[in-house]
């Protein structure tokens, strides 16, 4: 699945840049009342981000299970107020972790991290998603 395809992702408008990451061009229609990015608009970077990650870790999963958010802590650390782009992180040992636990109970939770950074490489947030996997029968 293409997440630039969710509808609410459109909706926000999410695109990917050159260097094949996920961004949010600063638009007015993604701004607060102090005239930068806001807080949802940064979270749903992130938490697309998050499971775009899983896709590329373990893309032979991919319309096999049905992966769902869990839960999630994010911390904004310095206002956004220009495009904005997303990196995940996935701990090696939990990747690990994940695939044993899927293979056998057939469902698994795994954490990615998420930083949010603008075009001069400051964070802006950073975030932790749960996600729970199942597999399809």
């Amino acid at each position: 699945m293409n997440v630039l395809e969710i509808p609410f992702v459109k909706k926000v408008g999410l695109t990917r840049n050159a260097d094949g990451y996920l961004t949010l061009p600063m638009d007015i229609s993604n701004e607060n009342h102090i005239q930068t990015v806001h807080a949802s608009a940064q979270f749903t970077l992130a938490e697309t981000t998050s499971g775009e990650a899983l896709q590329r870790l373990f893309p032979h999963l991919v319309e096999h299970v049905v992966p769902i958010l869990r839960g999630s802590e994010i911390k904004f650390k310095k206002p956004a107020t220009g495009c904005i782009y997303g990196v995940a992180y996935i701990d090696d040992a939990a990747k690990e972790k994940f695939e044993q636990q899927l293979v056998t109970k057939g469902r698994a939770s795994i954490n990615v991290d998420v930083e949010i950074k603008d075009t001069n490489a400051v964070l802006t947030c950073s975030g932790r998603f749960e996600w729970f996997v199942q597999k399809m029968n």
